[in-house]
């Protein structure tokens, strides 16, 4: 069966967070691990986290995929700013050592101003300075829509951070359709083409989760605003398209579409019958 989930409300402990998931026919899901506004990160509850290890062995999750906060800029011209995010980092990275085996996905960033090979070092600086070859967690660069001086628009740039980074085999890429789309990327009239594109560029090997949006905006807009699936300019067979890809078999999918748990339940249940799953 497909790994069919989607970004939880982050209320509750993480064992909560797994039993919603499965109240909304979910295999795997996303959520904060802090205040994504803000840097209070969540308490550690060793308990509370070897329960939902429990849950999802029983259940046979894929993957969850834990995201770091919407404020955390590596590549700021601020080094106090700079500074913050390895600290969150460091601190989200101990707590998923405790759900080994699953992924933790971050946006790149704003260089703002200082240039993409600038951004891109300093983004490489806060992961080496940060992930150990030790670490039971995966974490991924996110592909973004580029709008303003954000990185990581192009498959190149996420090249450039992955080729300056240590502990290769602890990193990977999240792509976000919505984010290709605005981004430039053809997802929906030539997926096999942007998957060859991300191929040359990264690497598939690299690619580790799928977020699956629809987007609000026409293709190469750089602005970033989800839709429900069906309702956007990707459309719903082009998202299918993407599930069912030979290249993508095994990845989680999770759904980050502007709506609360029971609708993203509604899109879960309309994508499994459409998979023939339902």
């Amino acid at each position: 069966m497909t790994y069919l989930g989607a970004h939880l409300s982050s209320s509750g402990g993480f064992y909560k967070m797994g039993k919603a998931a499965l109240a909304i026919g979910a295999n795997t899901f996303q959520c904060f691990v802090r205040n994504p506004r803000g840097a209070k990160a969540k308490t550690i509850n060793p308990a509370d986290l070897g329960k939902l290890r429990e849950l999802m062995a029983e259940h046979q999750f894929g993957p969850i995929v834990a995201h770091a906060p919407y404020i955390m800029n590596p590549c700021s011209k601020d080094e106090g700013i700079r500074a913050l995010a390895a600290e969150m980092m460091a601190g989200d990275l101990a707590l998923m050592e405790y759900l080994p085996g699953n992924y933790y996905n971050f946006h790149p960033g704003s260089h703002v101003g200082q240039g993409v090979e600038a951004g891109c070092r300093q983004i490489a600086d806060m992961l080496n300075a940060v992930v150990k070859p030790e670490q039971q967690t995966m974490v991924l660069l996110e592909t973004m829509a580029g709008k303003g001086s954000e990185i990581g628009g192009r498959f190149e740039e996420l090249r450039i951070i992955l080729d300056m980074a240590q502990c290769q085999d602890r990193l990977g890429v999240c792509l976000d359709t919505c984010h290709v789309s605005d981004g430039g990327y053809d997802i929906a009239g030539d997926l096999d083409g942007v998957l060859e594109d991300f191929d040359r560029a990264v690497g598939l090997s690299r690619l580790k989760a799928i977020h699956i949006n629809d987007s609000m905006n026409p293709l190469g807009a750089r602005k970033d605003r989800h839709a429900l699936i069906g309702q956007g300019t990707i459309g719903t067979e082009a998202i299918l398209r993407v599930i069912t890809h030979p290249a993508l078999r095994g990845l989680p999918f999770v759904l980050e579409t502007p709506t609360d748990d029971k609708g993203h339940g509604e899109e879960i249940a309309m994508l499994r019958r459409l998979l023939g799953e339902a």
